[in-house]
């Protein structure tokens, strides 16, 4: 006698029990030990509690060599499905580090791309959390095709959904790329890393002794590369911060970002910042405490915090609606834009761009930073990068120049000239070639040198310059300003402009895409 249904829905719950566990309780707990939870943990960590619906659950890997005909494991070393961070739906995928490392081989990969056209089918954010020993060695090039399905995707998707990447894990050689392409990478202190060849590989070809920690840490791609945009404490923390930044983003690429039911009021005005700039326009102040005491409850979620000080970005509401805010530090290298910064701020932009996110900027720039390292290092090739993106977004563009807009970083610096759409001033603002000392040496050079009292003609020919040209007034009245406010109502102004303009429609010319300077 065959199998009657009741066995077979036994058997059935067998095989799923088994597939839960993925390579076993031992090596779950050893994840544990590490200070590291499972694929499926972390997945029902990051989803809605009962949303997530699994894909793709019986995959098998369908490799003959080395053995493996014997070893194989139900799932192939990745969960993957669907489900909804605070009721919006996601797709997601998590390498299993408990089933052959987390490598990557075809099947593997055919898994993780069906769940990718699944996002762009469905116009939902796709989340990849990363924890995989790389390529499977007993795969050979099937496992290298595999890769490139999945980058070819990434590149596909972009600007169309947000992806989002986290590195949970070791993540190596060819499976950096995927993360590299997506919007946004979370690292977890001490327990992820990447990188394209590993210490031992530098060992022995450069002679180089660097730890893992060291060479692709989070906090040395959130520091020094710029990889990571989020160095985060522990994987509860990382998902916490992941689901904020869900929040202010859209759906897809034809939505709108989620506006909320605004708490702070409209016309809130702030005191505090009519004193905030210094009278010395050498001193500095701190350009966060401007965003905050501007934007809904203070509460930003900042981007890229630990990397390139000199300019902040991340994202904000004005009452109740979503804003990439793009800002000057003058706390940090007097705020001058540099390589690290215009590379920052420009794939800021551009993301904000894509997925319909209005830009606020808050200026307070003297320029990009002088130097023969920035000049060796293409300082005019990535500073037109941040140019760039900013003469090619098309979305609502606020601008509050707070203190300094000097040369050609007032230019970039989403100017009217580059179609800002609402460019305002404070009464300390600067807009000028450059600075009053600076213009007075090269202007009256001359005049000066053959002075009776040398230094007395130069500060009165500062006065003089000062007077005429370092202020907000003759910008203003050419209309490159549209207004010059006392710094307390800067909120209820930028909100007013910001709501005239959440119907703006504007187009770039035909093309098949630019060619930015990368």
């Amino acid at each position: 006698m065959g199998k009657t249904t009741q066995d077979r829905i036994e058997e059935l719950k067998q095989k799923k029990e088994k597939v839960e566990l993925g390579g076993g309780k031992a090596r779950i707990e050893k994840l544990h030990d590490a200070g590291k939870l499972a694929a499926r943990e972390r997945i029902h960590l990051l989803l809605d509690e009962g949303s997530f619906q699994e894909l793709g659950v019986f995959v098998t890997h369908r490799c003959q060599d080395f053995g493996m005909p014997d070893r194989k494991v139900v799932g192939d070393g990745v969960v993957a499905g669907h489900g909804t961070v605070n009721g919006r739906k996601v797709f997601i995928f998590a390498q299993d580090f408990t089933v052959f490392g987390g490598t990557m081989g075809e099947m593997n990969a055919k898994k993780i791309c069906r769940i990718m056209d699944l996002a762009m089918e469905n116009g939902a954010p796709v989340i990849g959390l990363n924890d995989s020993g790389g390529a499977r060695i007993q795969e050979g090039v099937a496992s290298l095709g595999g890769y490139a399905d999945v980058f070819l995707r990434n590149t596909l998707a972009s600007g169309v959904v947000p992806q989002i990447s986290a590195i949970l894990g070791p993540c190596a050689g060819g499976a950096v790329y995927s993360p590299a392409i997506t919007d946004f990478i979370f690292m977890v202190k001490t327990t992820s890393h990447m990188f394209i060849t590993g210490p031992n590989v530098i060992r022995s070809v450069t002679g180089e002794e660097v730890t893992f920690e060291e060479l692709g840490g989070a906090l040395t791609h959130a520091t020094k590369s710029g990889v990571a945009h989020f160095a985060c404490d522990d994987e509860r923390d990382c998902f916490a911060r992941m689901k904020k930044l869900l929040s202010f983003l859209p759906q897809n690429n034809l939505d709108d970002p989620p506006r909320i039911e605004p708490s702070d009021s409209p016309d809130r005005k702030e005191k505090r910042l009519d004193e905030i700039v210094p009278d010395s326009p050498t001193k500095p102040y701190d350009m966060l405490e401007v965003i905050r005491l501007v934007i809904d409850d203070g509460d930003f979620l900042e981007v890229h915090d630990h990397y390139a000080g000199n300019i902040i970005v991340g994202f904000a509401r004005l009452n109740g609606i979503p804003v990439g805010v793009v800002a000057h530090q003058p706390k940090v290298l007097a705020g001058t834009l540099d390589i690290a910064s215009s590379g920052k701020g420009a794939r800021f932009v551009r993301f904000c761009d894509a997925f319909n996110i209005p830009i606020v900027t808050f200026e307070d720039v003297p320029g990009f930073l002088p130097g023969t390292e920035q000049e060796y290092g293409g300082i005019i090739k990535h500073g037109a990068k941040l140019l760039f993106a900013y003469c090619e977004a098309t979305v609502p563009k606020l601008t509050v120049i707070t203190r300094k807009a000097y040369g050609g970083a007032y230019d970039v610096m989403s100017s009217r000239h580059i179609r800002g759409d609402y460019n305002i001033a404070w009464p300390t603002a600067e807009l000028a070639v450059m600075g009053p000392e600076g213009a007075v040496n090269i202007v009256y050079r001359k005049d000066i040198e053959q002075a009776e009292d040398p230094e007395a003609t130069r500060k009165e020919f500062i006065d003089d310059y000062e007077e005429k040209f370092a202020n907000p007034y003759v910008a203003a009245s050419l209309g490159y300003i549209d207004d010059v406010l006392v710094p307390s109502e800067t909120r209820p102004a930028l909100i007013k402009a910001l709501e005239m303009l959440m119907d703006k429609r504007q187009t770039l010319p035909p093309k098949k895409h630019g060619n930015i300077p990368l």
